[in-house]
């Protein structure tokens, strides 16, 4: 069941955030995604054998190619999410090195229907905001949530964001699944009992 009053509150804060990574400058944008990649290699440790979910950008996220180069130079598997359907979960489609990637709704890009799937230990998550208790606010459409309710284990969730981005807090909902770290220009920063 939803609380109405959650919902309400996520609303508001969803336009605050989305203001505030609308505000930030372009040079802002790329400085930011080369930063967030740097810190992104230098703290999150990977197996070779782990499954990294990432995402294609839309509209003014922060840039996670960077990640995706690193990832794929590196040889690391990499999966890119699909949408199928508004109340259905994300598809992990695996992205191989010279595939090539076609557009899959909402601006975003993705490997063909024919791509193998993985079920990944680590996602990047794209979000409109987050706050110090590691409480990620999403688009609404509980897309990531219908994710992870459906995975076999659950992976190592790391937010990606402009520091702008963080909230003083946000209503966490009974299927509301914390991150374990968010990456932004100003460094990692790690929830939980790993934190």
């Amino acid at each position: 069941m939803v609380d109405e009053n959650i919902e309400d509150a996520k609303a508001d804060l969803r336009l605050q955030a989305h203001a505030a990574r609308a505000a930030l400058s372009q040079a802002s944008r790329a400085e930011a995604a080369g930063i967030v990649a740097e810190c992104f290699f230098d703290s999150i440790v990977l197996e070779p054998t782990d499954v990294v979910a990432a995402y294609w950008r839309i509209r003014d996220e922060l840039d996670c190619q960077p990640i995706l180069i690193g990832l794929m130079d590196s040889n690391q598997t990499v999966v890119l999410p699909v949408v199928l359907g508004p109340e259905r979960p994300l598809e992990m489609r695996v992205w191989e090195q010279g595939a090539s990637l076609y557009e899959a709704g909402f601006g975003t890009l993705a490997p063909a229907e024919l791509a193998p799937q993985a079920e990944p230990d680590v996602v990047i998550m794209p979000l409109l905001g987050f706050d110090s208790q590691g409480t990620r606010l999403g688009y609404g459409g509980g897309y990531y949530d219908r994710t992870l309710a459906h995975m076999k284990k659950r992976p190592k969730l790391i937010g990606l964001a402009f520091a702008a981005q963080e909230l003083d807090a946000i209503p966490r909902d009974s299927h509301d699944v914390p991150l374990d770290a968010v990456i932004t220009e100003a460094g990692v920063r790690h929830f939980g009992a790993g934190a």
